[in-house]
């Protein structure tokens, strides 16, 4: 049974409200906000504020949304509409309803996102770049003897992947044809495979279920030579700076905002979907060895990606909207 929790309309115009989707009354809210004015720091995680229906409208290749969404060719994705296509009265409403807010400052993680948000109705809103960051002090380099011995990986070439539910558009089935094209000397291991998925897993991948502990986690990142993302659509993701705060390099498709967070000397970037173009960048690592790219990793991820820098970052971006 849904639950809605009530927040009074005192404390909603002291508060800036951050992070909101589908699943909320937005009528309801950005008429409320258009009647206080109350200033908001809306941070997007993907695309869904200003298409008529998807968050990631880059699965089919589709950019109506730059002028009007209809006629839906992913209906069957996030978040799911199978009887009906509101595409075109849901970005409508979207479009009036969001440009209600005189005060208003869109956060995105990638400047691919925000590239893309400033090309949509919502284009004459400020648009401020924060990266998402992670505890640098649960992800870091960390020592790999019990996980390469519980696993059996001594000798081995070693490619991770992590996520926190495998689809295709988390490129599961990549990590299955790329399986097919390595010999005996690689290993790969998947964390996050649900028991059903396993079954259709070949020999020569481990699978781990989803794990909470960071520890066992950050151990994983550092046993790993490569860490592998061949996502197809994303914005951010968590799991490449994750890697880079455990000394791993990374390998991973030119999607979305995914490639912003390596440079030349802490990965490489790859076509979408090229099978052999993924294998042939995963030798290459190996061939420069894991301890050409830990220091340099570890140091971007320091730079760039600390929660508390990160933090500050939206710290300050409160102070310059209220004052």
């Amino acid at each position: 049974t849904p639950v809605t929790h009530y927040v009074p309309e005192r404390f909603i115009k002291y508060i800036q409200p951050h992070c909101f989707g589908y699943y909320i009354d937005t009528k309801l809210l950005f008429s409320f906000l258009d009647e206080t004015q109350v200033p908001l720091v809306w941070t997007f995680h993907d695309a869904w504020a200003f298409t008529g229906h998807c968050t990631y409208f880059d699965f089919k290749d589709c950019y109506k949304w730059r002028v009007q969404c209809k006629k839906c060719p992913n209906l069957s994705a996030y978040p799911e509409s199978y009887f009906y296509d509101n595409s075109t009265l849901n970005y409508n409403q979207k479009k009036h309803l969001f440009n209600l807010v005189k005060k208003m400052i869109i956060v995105s993680p990638s400047k691919w996102l925000g590239n893309h948000t400033k090309e949509s109705f919502l284009g004459g809103y400020p648009v401020e770049i924060i990266h998402n960051g992670i505890d640098l002090n649960q992800f870091k380099p960390t020592d790999t003897e019990s996980v390469i011995a519980k696993h059996k990986l001594d000798g081995k070439h070693v490619i991770l992947g992590v996520a926190s539910v495998w689809s295709q558009r988390k490129g599961l089935a990549d990590f299955i044809k790329l399986r097919n094209n390595l010999d005996e000397s690689y290993i790969i291991i998947l964390v996050g495979l649900k028991n059903n998925q396993k079954r259709n897993i070949p020999d020569g991948i481990i699978c781990i279920k989803r794990t909470e502990s960071i520890a066992e986690l950050a151990g994983l990142y550092s046993a790993a030579d490569v860490y592998v993302n061949p996502t197809w659509v994303d914005n951010f993701p968590t799991t490449n700076i994750e890697a880079l705060a455990c000394g791993t390099p990374v390998v991973t498709y030119n999607t979305g905002g995914s490639p912003e967070a390596i440079d030349s000397e802490t990965g490489i970037v790859v076509p979408k979907g090229d099978i052999e173009s993924l294998k042939s960048a995963i030798i290459q690592v190996l061939e420069k060895g894991k301890v050409f790219y830990t220091s340099k990793c570890r140091n971007r991820a320091l730079l760039l990606f600390n929660k508390s820098d990160r933090y500050s970052d939206y710290i300050t971006l409160y102070n310059k909207i209220l004052s």
